[in-house]
């Protein structure tokens, strides 16, 4: 499935980018054959989707949250709420997130046989809240052109109300995995000769027409950089 997102103009010299990191924590345990260790890999699931599921502890309790983040280069920006509680809680400790691409449902003959073709990355570490203006500035606007790519440079930029309201965190791509799933379903042999259909059913990400604000002026036309991001699947 191709997005047609422009990749990140900070990434790293592929060739000075080390490996993805072989902890414990990152190291497949089953379907070893389904982890990814190049880093490219893991720009390219973290560019294309726009969500990840933020994993942090409150107050003793787990809490996921989808949030919209952005990638510089080897640092992923999340961004929320100074208010948010979650986002308060996170530089105490640890984070996980992760990030879901699905691209097919695998239909097998068998129940026990039926998958998700996908691609997925986990991204653990201690995350630093961004106090300096100027880097989170670059953190909101890789957040901002992450979910859609020139509408940075189109709209009015933080004021500083708006910038000391907003809470950044920036989490380093030190600790991480990418794990993809693909092909078709692998059912028992004997299980061939049912006559039950098996395959792949695609999923594709599709966006549809730009919907004007209701209080938008008139002779606004849409901005050429909208077309050319959201035509993607």
């Amino acid at each position: 499935m191709s997005t047609a997102k422009p990749p990140t103009s900070a990434d790293p010299d592929p060739s000075r980018s080390a490996p993805l990191s072989g902890t414990g924590r990152t190291r497949l345990g089953r379907k070893r054959e389904r982890a990814r260790t190049d880093r490219a890999d893991l720009y390219a699931v973290l560019d294309e989707a726009c969500v990840c599921h933020l994993g942090v502890v409150v107050d003793g309790t787990p809490r996921v949250l989808p949030t919209a983040y952005g990638r510089d280069g080897d640092t992923l920006y999340l961004h929320g709420s100074t208010g948010a509680s979650s986002l308060l809680a996170a530089p105490s400790g640890e984070v996980c997130v992760t990030v879901t691409l699905v691209d097919g449902l695998v239909l097998a003959r068998s129940v026990n046989h039926h998958s998700i073709n996908y691609r997925s990355a986990v991204v653990y570490g201690v995350p630093r809240p961004v106090t300096a203006d100027a880097e989170k500035l670059r953190g909101l606007r890789a957040v901002v052109e992450n979910v859609a790519p020139g509408q940075w440079d189109a709209a009015r930029a933080p004021s500083r109300k708006e910038l000391a309201s907003t809470a950044v965190l920036a989490l380093p791509l030190d600790e991480a995995s990418v794990k993809f799933r693909q092909g078709d379903p692998v059912d028992e042999p004997e299980d061939h000769a049912l006559d039950v259909w098996a395959g792949v059913v695609p999923v594709r990400t599709a966006y549809g027409e730009p919907v004007p604000d209701p209080a938008l002026r008139a002779g606004i036309p849409v901005p050429g950089h909208i077309p050319a991001t959201f035509q993607r699947g």
